[in-house]
């Protein structure tokens, strides 16, 4: 019994058992007629309630519906019945609820209320002889029932009614209510909620301003606001393209565009409406002239990229490769499933989405927090799969490995990298700013942390309650938080409360699609800043990256552009060849995800190019280039060029010639942006070798060390004298950048290779106060001192840094706790 009270302390809510303070004390009102009413729903009906409108049609909901599809929360409702809008039919339909009157017979009520945090959605207690309305409150972005205490001396002895109202349409768009009644004192609830809080969440800002909604595209493109020698085009739109909701761009400029009519339900069978188009412009315009279809027929598709002869595409339950090697634009033949296991039934708009070639060579991939997948090769046994939420995932083209590069946040829809090969994403619901580090863990928006690769699970397995599910970690503790210092929803009620009222923080929580510029035509002031949608604030937010400690923070940089249309909702950015951005726009009135094939527009879609001092467009074409020109393309100063060419030669492999042009260069250049690249292209074609990555390790710059490793750690194999060298820097390194990428490493390290180096990290005080090295020590240290009683006694003693000194405590008394059941 200890075991399971420690332990349902450290997964949370998801373990925990629910704490229900019961209303035995108190009373249910009666009727005229002397019968207590049916406010707690316990007749398993709507007795003594008048419903309009859908949402409260099959209500009231038997027992907990919540736990089955979200393990981070439950109903924590009182008895067998509640009521419970989502439950049945989702966020969409509207409502209202309202009771039979009752005299006030006591001086306090209590109910429980639960759901979204607008405004919309709200119980009112209402007199009856005049209507007026005394008591308001409304969820708290969280489906657990908690109790509301309710003053009623002011109205005691008076008729009232009550009244449940689902009003709001979308994301949390749905009330929770269970069990009204009366008290003779003021009862005491441990998780009530305060009611004068409740009132200030009110307060919020008056409703954004915005010129349009549903224009035509030229309209659209000329009712934007942009930055003085910038113009938009439209590229394309419908009836031309629709619904485009991922695109990239090929080594010859061209837009591939993935259409996805199949969302949100995926289609039965394999066989859906989705597709995917190439669109060319051949005069240079910057419109298309020429398009061709490549495959119809796919289902629910939500990431695409191109490269290494053919098209990856992820379209849950799978990611999948469409060959076409001899590039006729043509499937060469049948995709081939490489992955499946994504989840394709619940939150659609969050399985694995917008791919992007890392500079490393990996396919990059979000997915978000709520559809939980479990990924594996075809035929993979199910406890030998990988569980995938609210993470960045990798894939390697040519190796075909699979991993959670990094897990936590919540549904990014957006991932990209600066010229030092620093990932970043944005997020919706909960902080938006985030660099994604190696094996890190992050805040989540629900849910539990898991294990990230599956020698993590079976470690951790047995430490479980027996009924936890094996793939989650009870040892994560904690996690690291934002690096942005700002948010852009306005109010204190929750980030959806802020939708359409945030104008002045920048437009609400919601994002998508994330670019770093590096495409070499725009302003200075614009390279390696992050861009992203702000689909509620109709607006390209800018966020500015600034190094902080072993990482950056996010600064609040000026919107870049505004749409000022209430339907734009790009998805994605991409700059090109010639450092202009294409943006695809969803282009909807609605703005959430739901489930209701009705409720897209399904004919529409833009695709917009941003072009500053009309740069002018120019045909390109690299699969003509030689391997060192290729080679010398890594020092353009545009990262397209780049990049198209780092695949081109991974794809075609290296041979010692081009491996010593390419460390000429190294030498050569004093960029150190132009030196990762050529340290990217020579491990992408197999000329980085130990040798000269221990080499790199004494490199002057802290970008080069920092990739050296990660590069030497790619395989999860490094070598006796690899590891002594990590331990002696372990011990003198000056950059907390660097030890960030060492504690990186060492989570890629066998656990009995990982105490010297550990040693000598955690007698680093100084790195205390850092936003992410001690929580990355941890998750490199946990396995050795859950393994290892003598270690973990050695690093406590040698810890400096108090965080860990609590963690090692904790975690070698759950091991002997364990140890003596």
């Amino acid at each position: 019994m200890k075991h399971f009270i420690l332990f349902s302390g450290i997964l949370g809510t998801a373990l925990a058992v629910a704490t229900v303070v019961t209303a035995a004390e108190g009373v249910l009102p009666r009727g005229n007629d002397g019968r207590a009413l049916n406010l707690g729903f316990e007749s398993g009906d709507l007795t003594d309630w008048k419903a309009e409108g859908a949402a409260f049609n099959k209500q009231p909901v038997r027992g907990d519906t919540v736990s089955s599809r979200r393990e981070d929360m439950r109903s924590a409702h009182d008895g067998q019945y509640w009521i419970g809008t989502y439950e049945i039919a989702g966020d969409d339909p509207t409502g209202t609820l309202t009771s039979v009157p009752f005299k006030v017979t006591h001086p306090f009520a209590s109910f429980r209320i639960a759901g979204g945090a607008s405004d919309q959605n709200r119980v009112e207690l209402v007199r009856a002889d005049n209507n007026e309305v005394f008591f308001k409150t409304s969820g708290f972005e969280a489906e657990d029932l908690r109790p509301v205490v309710v003053d009623l001396k002011d109205v005691q002895g008076k008729s009232i009614f009550i009244r449940v109202i689902d009003h709001q349409i979308g994301h949390w768009g749905h009330i929770n209510f269970d069990d009204f009644r009366f008290h003779a004192s003021k009862p005491e609830f441990k998780n009530a909620i305060d009611p004068d809080a409740v009132r200030k969440q009110f307060e919020m800002p008056s409703i954004d301003q915005v010129l349009f909604a549903g224009l035509e595209p030229q309209a659209a493109a000329d009712a934007m606001t942009l930055p003085d020698g910038f113009r938009a085009h439209i590229f394309a739109s419908e009836p031309d393209v629709t619904q485009p909701i991922a695109f990239c761009l090929d080594e010859r400029g061209r837009v591939w565009v993935a259409e996805g009519h199949q969302y949100p339900h995926r289609a039965e069978g394999d066989i859906g409406k989705d597709r995917i188009v190439i669109l060319e412009d051949t005069d240079g315009d910057h419109q298309f002239d020429k398009k061709t279809l490549f495959k119809d027929g796919l289902n629910l598709i939500s990431g695409m990229e191109v490269g290494f002869g053919g098209v990856w595409v992820g379209a849950a339950p799978y990611l999948m490769f469409i060959p076409d090697y001899n590039q006729d634009d043509k499937p060469d033949g049948e995709a081939k499933i490489l992955l499946d296991g994504w989840d394709p039934y619940r939150d659609t708009h969050e399985t694995l989405n917008t791919f992007s070639w890392g500079p490393d060579g990996w396919l990059y991939g979000c997915h978000g927090v709520f559809c939980p997948s479990f990924v594996g090769k075809p035929g993979t046994p199910q406890e030998e799969r990988q569980r995938v939420d609210a993470a960045v995932w990798r894939y390697h083209p040519l190796k075909h490995t699979f991993e959670v590069f990094a897990e936590g946040t919540s549904n990014p829809w957006g991932v990209d990298f600066d010229a030092y090969g620093q990932a970043f994403i944005e997020a919706c619901v909960i902080p938006h700013f985030w660099h994604m580090i190696q094996g890190a863990r992050y805040q989540r928006q629900g849910g539990q942390h898991y294990s990230i690769t599956l020698e993590e699970k079976n470690r951790v397995k047995d430490f479980l309650p027996s009924n936890a599910p094996d793939h989650l970690n009870p040892f994560i503790y904690d996690d690291i938080k934002t690096h942005g210092d700002h948010v852009h929803w306005a109010g204190n009620k929750g980030p959806h409360a802020g939708n359409n009222r945030s104008d002045e923080m920048g437009g609400g929580h919601a994002h998508s699609g994330l670019m770093m510029y590096q495409g070499g035509s725009w302003p200075q002031a614009y390279d390696n800043q992050a861009f992203m949608n702000n689909i509620h604030g109709q607006r390209i937010n800018m966020d500015m990256p600034v190094r902080s400690g072993s990482g950056f923070v996010g600064k609040h940089g000026p919107d870049f552009l505004n749409f000022n249309d209430r339907w734009s909702q790009v998805l994605n950015m991409l700059y090109d060849h010639n450092g202009s951005v294409y943006m695809i726009d969803w282009y909807d009135s609605n703005q959430c995800h739901h489930r209701r094939d009705d409720g897209h527009d399904r004919s529409n879609g833009r695709i917009y190019k941003v072009v500053y001092n009309d740069e002018p467009w120019t045909p390109v074409d690299l699969r003509a280039h030689s391997p060192q020109a290729l080679v010398r393309l890594q020092l353009h100063k545009n990262e397209w060029y780049a990049l198209q060419a780092r695949k081109l030669l991974m794809a075609k492999g290296g041979d010692a010639g081009l491996y010593r042009d390419i460390r000429r260069l190294f030498n050569q250049t004093e960029s150190i942006p132009h030196k990762l690249r050529l340290l990217w292209t020579l491990n992408g074609i197999g000329g980085f070798g130990e040798r000269f990555g221990l080499r790199l390790l004494d490199h002057e710059n802290e970008y080069i060390r920092a990739w050296a490793l990660q590069l030497l750690w790619e395989d999860r194999s490094p070598s006796k004298a690899v590891l002594d060298k990590l331990a002696e820097m372990a011990a003198n390194e000056p950059s907390a950048f660097v030890r960030l990428y060492i504690a990186s490493a060492l989570q890629r390290t066998p656990v009995d290779g990982r105490f010297p180096v550990l040693k000598e990290l955690v007698a680093r005080a100084s790195d205390a106060d850092d936003h992410n090295l001690p929580l990355m020590y941890w998750y490199a240290m946990e396995p050795v001192v859950g393994a290892d009683a003598d270690q973990g006694l050695a690093l406590l003693q040698a810890a400096r840094i108090p965080l860990l000194r609590q963690y090692i405590t904790r975690r070698m008394a759950t091991g002997a706790l364990v140890a003596n059941r």
